[in-house]
């Protein structure tokens, strides 16, 4: 090979080289600034759940008793309980073991309102009676309660609502929870036929314990 080809050739490498080195040596693509891309995100969030709770509730605050039933010897007044409910939304799980209610009524003496001499609540007596007990079978109500005036009719129950007496009542709570239970009571206050006359008051209070 002459000198002038060997030139040539060695020239024509050397471009290669270099072409081949521009194209190795190329900037990476980079990206339009205005491209965007989404990213979905996504969360289950469970519905908080309260516990259950034991509750009462009464139809009303008030009972008027008039009179009906009196004899020449005792005076007899009448009316009837407020509608009591009692209102478990609880799950059997969630009621402790062993556990049972009962609703619980006890009556102050009655006072006069114009200073006559107050009558005992051993006057003051109660026939409860259930109005929807559910389907076990496990909710009941309470005995009679007769007054101080009246022979018993179940033994020691001629006490009146001196103390607390039962009005309602399950052995059993977790096998009743998660329903509702209604009671109320016929209510009678018996006298003296030579009571004072006047307006007289008492306070019945209904406790629901557990």
């Amino acid at each position: 090979m002459n000198t002038f080809k060997r030139r040539r050739l060695v020239a024509a490498g050397a471009a290669g080289a270099a072409l081949a080195g521009t194209m190795a040596l190329q900037a990476p693509a980079l990206a339009d600034p205005d491209d965007s891309a989404d990213v979905r995100v996504t969360v289950d969030i469970e519905e908080i759940r309260e516990p259950g709770v034991l509750a009462m509730s009464i139809a009303g605050d008030s009972v008027a008793l008039s009179e009906d039933g009196s004899t020449l010897l005792v005076r007899q007044f009448v009316g009837t309980l407020p509608t009591v409910t009692v209102t478990d939304t609880r799950t059997e799980e969630e009621v402790p073991a062993g556990a049972a209610w009962a609703v619980l009524g006890s009556a102050t003496d009655f006072a006069g309102s114009a200073g006559q001499a107050p009558i005992s609540a051993g006057h003051l007596g109660w026939a409860p009676r259930l109005l929807d007990g559910g389907d076990t079978g496990l909710v009941t109500e309470g005995e009679e309660v007769v007054t101080v005036l009246d022979e018993p009719t179940q033994p020691g129950n001629n006490v009146g609502l001196v103390d607390q007496e039962l009005l309602v009542s399950t052995f059993d709570s977790g096998a009743v929870a998660g329903d509702s239970y209604s009671v109320n009571a016929d209510v009678y206050l018996r006298t003296p036929a030579e009571v004072a006359a006047g307006e007289y008051t008492s306070t019945l209070t209904l406790s629901l314990f557990e």
